[in-house]
Order: structure tokens, then sequence, then C-alpha cells
């Protein structure tokens, strides 16, 4: 995920081109469900683990052209973020995951640069709703699952999405990446999970389908 920045300025930067473009998409607004699969960490602004936790994502989205090869698209899903943390020293060695669920909204500008591929970026927000953290060690000693108390967290998580998709009507495929802007621990709040400063990363591939 480490050019994980790139990918966003990569994004908005064939935006702008392409509003140049004269290739026309059909003006006619658009439903469906989306779902895929996620590669999810968390970072801080001196630490960047190079450790993914796998988890998916689902839910609906609209598309509503505004333009010539352009269009909004709001979305709303259930999507899981959160770390793995693989550990081997002199005394144990296993996984450990801390996992937050989420339900996400972005807003995306959409824009076709071929009749097939296009590019997409915007906002997202989401609004924390469970979460849990998991040791397995190898040896089986320390196993453990516990629920998280999301009062010890920031419920809102923002930030920005960018992307590029393949559209094959009615199906369609894509890989994004949300990059958050908020902290996911709260300033006062002293969990033993991760560092309060930590915000979420996820890197999705999926795939939709248009009604």
């Amino acid at each position: 995920m480490k050019n994980s920045k790139t990918l966003i300025y990569a994004s908005l930067v064939l935006t702008f081109m392409a509003f140049t473009s004269s290739k026309a998409q059909e003006n006619e607004t658009k439903t469906g469900i989306k779902g895929g699969v996620n590669f999810s960490n968390l970072y801080t602004d001196d630490v960047d683990d190079n450790d993914v936790l796998t988890g998916f994502n689902v839910g609906f989205y609209a598309k509503l052209p505004i333009a010539d090869n352009i269009a909004l698209q709001p979305e709303i899903s259930y999507t899981g973020k959160g770390a793995e943390l693989v550990y081997n020293n002199a005394f144990v060695s296993g996984t450990a995951q801390f996992k937050l669920d989420y339900i996400e909204v972005p807003l995306l500008l959409v824009v076709n640069v071929t009749k097939n591929f296009n590019i997409h970026a915007g906002p997202y927000a989401a609004y924390l709703i469970s979460g849990k953290t998991t040791n397995k060690s190898d040896d089986g000693s320390y196993n453990f699952e516990d629920n998280i108390d999301t009062d010890d967290f920031n419920r809102f998580d923002a930030g920005l999405a960018g992307g590029v998709g393949l559209d094959l009507e009615p199906v369609s495929f894509g890989v994004r990446y949300n990059y958050g802007l908020t902290k996911i621990g709260k300033d006062d709040s002293a969990n033993n999970f991760t560092s309060p400063d930590a915000k979420n990363s996820v890197l999705s591939f999926y795939a939709a389908f248009s009604f």
C-alpha cells in the first residue's frame, strides 16, 4: 500500500484529462449491487505496517449521469477494516487481528475515459458499528476472541477514495483505495488495541451487477 497516495493523485489527474474527452456514454440512471474483498491496514504519520487484514465489502450503488462521460455514484455498503499482525518471538508465535466493521457511504465522481474503462474518485464517510480482536497462537496456548467497546473509538471515519473500473454491462469490475483522514481512536481513550492516532487504509477489489 506504499503507492496508495500515487493511486489517488493519478485518479484525479486522469479525471481532469477526461473532461476533454468527446466519447459519449448512455445518459441513464443505473442501480446495482457490488461486493468484493478488502486488504486493510492501519497507518500513523510515521509507520505503515506491511501486514494486512483480509475482509470483505458488500452493498448497493446508483450511477447518476450529469454529462457525457461523467456521472455521480453514491454508494452504501458494509465494509470490514482493521489490521493483522503476524508475530514470532522466543516465547510464542501466531497471528493477532484487530477488526472494525463500518457502514460506509462514498460519493464518487465517475469519468469514462473509454466506453468500458472508468476512473473514479471522491470522499467517503463511515460509521463504526462493531469490532473485535482475535489472537491465534501456533501452539494453541493463547487463543481468544473479544468484542471491542466501540465507545473507546471514534464512531465516524472519513477520507478519500480513488480507483479504476472496467464496465462490461451489466457486470463491472474494479479496484479502489480508501485513504483514511480521521483517527480511529479517541485522544482521551486508553485502549490497548492500537495506537490512538492510527488511521484506516483499505485496498479493495470488487465486482458489481447493474439492474
